[in-house]
C-alpha cells in the first residue's frame, strides 16, 4: 500500500469519526424519571406562583434560568413577543419586583385569575428538554366561575447547578383575539403577539 493511499484512508476514517461524534453530540440525552418529575414540578409551581405573588415575585422568577424568558405567541413552534427577560423582569411579571408584591385588587391585571395547566408532555432535546401543555384559565371575566381555554405553553428546559429550570416559556395563545379575558382586561398592543397570517389548521 502506498503512503498516499494510506493517508487517504486515514483521512476518510477521521472524517467518519468526526461525523459520528457530531451526530452523537446532537442526539439528546435520555431523560430519567427523576428528570421528568423535576421538570413537571416546575410547571406545577408555575401555576401557583403566577396566580399569587410570593417573595416579591422572585419565587416565580427562580423557576427560570438567570437569562430566562417569558413571552406570548399565537402559533406553536413560532416565536412571538417577549414580555420578560432575566430575573428582575420575571419577578415583575410574577407580580412583584424590588418594591415587593403589588396590591391585587378588582380591576388590576391578573386579579382573580386561576391558571390550570394540564396535559403536559416532556421530551428530551439537544441541550436539555422541551415541553408542551394546555392552559385553561378561570375568572377570566372577573367572576370565579368563568373559564376559558387559552392555548397552552411551549417550553425549553435546561439542567443547571440548581437543578432543572425553564429557559424559555411561550404562552401559545392561539385564540387571543377572541379571548374573554382580553376583552375584560385589554393588554397594550406592544404586549400582543405580532400580527401575521396563520397557517391552515391553526
Amino acid at each position: 500500500m502506498t503512503r498516499s493511499v494510506w493517508h487517504g484512508r486515514n483521512f476518510i476514517l477521521a472524517g467518519l469519526m468526526v461525523a459520528a461524534s457530531a451526530q452523537a453530540a446532537e442526539k439528546p440525552a435520555r431523560l430519567s424519571a427523576d428528570d421528568i418529575a423535576a421538570i413537571k414540578q416546575l410547571t406545577a409551581k408555575y401555576a401557583h406562583l403566577v396566580d399569587r405573588c410570593v417573595n416579591s415575585g422572585y419565587d416565580y422568577a427562580d423557576l427560570f434560568t438567570d437569562d430566562g424568558t417569558f413571552g406570548v405567541t399565537d402559533q406553536w413552534d413560532v416565536d412571538g413577543t417577549i414580555w420578560a427577560r432575566g430575573r428582575e423582569a420575571l419577578a415583575r411579571a410574577g407580580g412583584g419586583g424590588p418594591g415587593g408584591c403589588r396590591e391585587s385588587k378588582p380591576g388590576s391585571p391578573g386579579y382573580g385569575l386561576h391558571h390550570i395547566v394540564t396535559s403536559e408532555v416532556v421530551e428530551a432535546a439537544p441541550g436539555g428538554a422541551v415541553g408542551r401543555s394546555v392552559l385553561v384559565t378561570m375568572g377570566v371575566d372577573g367572576t370565579p366561575g368563568s373559564i376559558e381555554w387559552q392555548g397552552g405553553y411551549q417550553d425549553r428546559y435546561v439542567k443547571t447547578a440548581k437543578g432543572w429550570r425553564i429557559q424559555s416559556r411561550w404562552h401559545v395563545w392561539v385564540n387571543y383575539k377572541t379571548s374573554v379575558q382580553l376583552a375584560t382586561h385589554p393588554l397594550p398592543a406592544a404586549l400582543l403577539p405580532p400580527q401575521r397570517d396563520k397557517p391552515a389548521g391553526q
